[in-house]
């Protein structure tokens, strides 16, 4: 029998070698991990490599709640693609540049080469795969400072008496670092990467990966979050009406379908942190309809807030640095 092809496979090729035909073009990856199954939900990615390209035009790009730097986005027949400078891969065959790179990291570890005739993502691969475990502590370590230091910066938002628009603050701050930093921090235990920013099933993904191995981490990264299933999936839902969400929102709603309540209150609390920012500084200044529908959002009723998250958060940081 002849061997069926993948959709996404069939969906990639021409798209691939379109772009391979392109002579800037020094390499292509599939974004995302191959063991991962595909759900309605997955948004097609490839990460190129260019020779020439305008690096003025390039800048930080937010996926979920990650920063990609350096990079320009485009989509073409519904695939998203990540072009960067042909100079970055060059750069990235170094372990000790890399792991400091915004976002490359998180990018490269997962990716899989379809072009590479340079053989430098093949490279950056074995690299990856080969990484002693002293190496692994010390990139933990440099997450875990990092961590802590943006923990103290939104700890300093709080000031005395604490308002509620301060607390607020802090939660969102100290959910982006423990999804940022502290998650991928504490999958070097066991030598695995974190899944793609922006995935729907990422809460769903982390106590795949490490429930069993890090059972109070991923309590309290769930804490974090305040999740409540599928009853608080679709108030959440609901509160993102108006605000400005509608893409996210068609995403969420579809991850709801598909039983990832979790992911999907995730995604749209990240989002909406990060979009109204500014409205949740002047939170007092806001008609009652509005910090109804954000604080629903975002969980203020379920959430550990201000002092509470921060101290949570330090506990978590003690539960990456031992493993446990």
């Amino acid at each position: 029998m002849p061997e069926v092809m993948p959709a996404r496979f069939l969906l990639l090729a021409p798209l691939i070698e379109s772009l391979v035909a392109e002579r800037k073009v020094r390499a292509v990856a599939e974004v995302g991990p191959a063991d991962l199954p595909a759900w309605a939900g997955t948004q097609p990615s490839l990460l190129t490599f260019e020779r020439g390209l305008d690096t003025a035009q390039t800048g930080t790009v937010q996926i979920g709640a990650v920063q990609m730097g350096s990079v320009q986005t485009q989509m073409r027949s519904g695939v998203s693609i990540l072009r960067q400078p042909y100079d970055s891969l060059e750069r990235w065959l170094d372990w000790d540049t890399l792991r400091t790179e915004p976002g490359a990291l998180r990018r490269l570890a997962l990716c899989r080469a379809v072009y590479d005739p340079t053989g430098h993502l093949g490279r950056i691969s074995r690299t990856l795969a080969a990484l002693s475990a002293g190496q692994l502590e010390e990139h933990r370590h440099q997450l875990l400072n990092q961590a802590e230091y943006r923990l103290g910066a939104a700890q300093a938002l709080l000031g005395p008496g604490g308002s509620l628009a301060a607390q607020l603050l802090v939660l969102a701050d100290v959910r982006q670092l423990a999804t940022e930093l502290l998650y991928p921090a504490l999958l070097t235990h066991l030598h695995l990467w974190p899944g793609q920013p922006g995935d729907l099933r990422l809460p769903h993904l982390w106590r795949a990966q490490l429930g069993l191995r890090c059972p109070k981490a991923v309590y309290r990264l769930d804490a974090l979050q305040g999740f409540g299933g599928e009853a608080q999936a679709r108030q959440v839902l609901l509160a993102s009406r108006g605000l400005n969400l509608t893409e996210q929102e068609k995403r969420a709603r579809l991850a709801v379908q598909h039983g990832y309540y979790d992911g999907a209150v995730l995604q749209l609390r990240s989002e909406a942190a990060r979009i109204w920012r500014a409205d949740i500084e002047r939170w007092t200044y806001l008609t009652s309809a509005r910090r109804d529908k954000l604080g629903t959002l975002l969980g203020a009723s379920v959430s550990p807030l201000g002092p509470v998250a921060v101290e949570l958060a330090r506990e978590l940081v003690e539960d990456v640095r031992v493993g446990r």
